[in-house]
């Protein structure tokens, strides 16, 4: 496991040198869906480029709907772009009827038609009290899992289908998945029994190792009868709503509050450096499946990613909570 310091001084020595950016690709004729598109986000900003580049995106928000699809079409005026290539839709992951709904509803409106989905939506609590345990989800699972984990399981699994489907007719599918460095915190052994104590931060990192296990097994189960390719992505430590949502305005004031969040602005990358790679594994023409990507280039993730048995076995305990759902999200 890299130590913290180590980490900070990546990310220091990054923030120093110029950010790599991903090349424009036309995009006309693909159809993408990209969660977690709140403004000020990394999908926001993924969202804005694919769409001005030519694909037609569905971008998914928690709140505030309207206004972040009238905030997006904005945008894209301002590039010249086509602001009919933009939609915006709600959707909650930690929400099964949510995202059976959401994946229901983009089935019809798009005929089965799904060429890359970005899953990039998640949730990080009690950032700064991280022994502090959340409140659980409607269906009293721990948030963290439940939201980042499961509920991409869930949308990804409804929308495997199309994404078959269309890997097949244009020999290119693919789906995205937002990790973090910090799934590194966890081990394996972790993902299946529950650790002494509570830590936010360890159960964001145990959903993000999840993740990056379920990007690889992705690849493995149907890249190649189905052209899809799947990656995992570390964005990188940016400046988002999550970030700004652990500054309390109400225990330290609005000023020093103010003063916080401008002070990790410039810590931080902005949310449009942090989406190039993204952009990047969802758009370049020769990309690598099955890999782990941090600053537009392969990385490598922790040894524990790479044991096949473990993403088999948390594949096949996902399946049977999929099952276990009164109403999955089947038409």
């Amino acid at each position: 496991m890299p130590s913290t310091l180590a980490k900070a001084v990546c990310h220091l020595w990054r923030l120093c040198t110029r950010r790599p950016l991903a090349e424009r690709v036309d995009l006309s004729g693909r159809k993408v869906i990209v969660t977690g598109a709140s403004p000020r986000s990394i999908g926001y900003e993924t969202a804005r480029i694919l769409a001005g580049w030519g694909a037609q995106v569905v971008a998914t928000s928690l709140r505030n709907v309207e206004a972040t699809e009238s905030c997006l079409k904005r945008d894209l005026r301002d590039m010249n772009a086509d602001e009919s290539k933009i939609t915006v839709h709600p959707l909650d992951l930690s929400d099964a009827d949510s995202v059976g709904g959401f994946a229901a509803w983009y089935r019809r409106r798009h005929e089965g038609h799904l060429h890359v989905l970005v899953n990039n939506a998640g949730t990080h609590k009690n950032i700064l009290t991280p022994r502090r345990r959340p409140a659980a989800t409607r269906d009293g699972l721990e948030v963290h899992w439940r939201t980042n984990y499961l509920g991409t399981f869930h949308l990804t699994k409804l929308l495997l289908p199309c994404l078959k489907k269309s890997g097949r007719e244009s020999g290119d599918a693919r789906v995205v998945t937002v990790s973090s460095h910090l799934h590194d915190r966890m081990e394996n052994k972790d993902l299946f029994n529950d650790s002494q104590g509570y830590n936010s931060w360890d159960a964001y990192g145990l959903s993000k190792l999840a993740l990056v296990h379920f990007a690889f097994e992705i690849e493995r189960r149907f890249g190649k009868d189905y052209n899809l390719l799947s990656t995992a992505v570390h964005p990188g430590s940016v400046f988002t709503n999550i970030t700004r949502s652990a500054i309390p305005e109400e225990m330290v004031g609005v000023t020093l509050s103010r003063a916080c969040s401008a002070l990790a602005s410039l810590v931080l990358f902005h949310p449009k450096h942090g989406a190039q790679t993204v952009v990047m594994c969802a758009s370049k023409s020769r990309l690598q499946g099955g890999s782990y990507y941090e600053h537009c280039k392969i990385a490598e993730p922790s040894d524990q990613c790479r044991q096949e048995s473990v993403s088999r076995a948390l594949w096949d305990l996902s399946e049977d909570w999929f099952g276990s759902l009164v109403n999955p999200g089947s038409d």
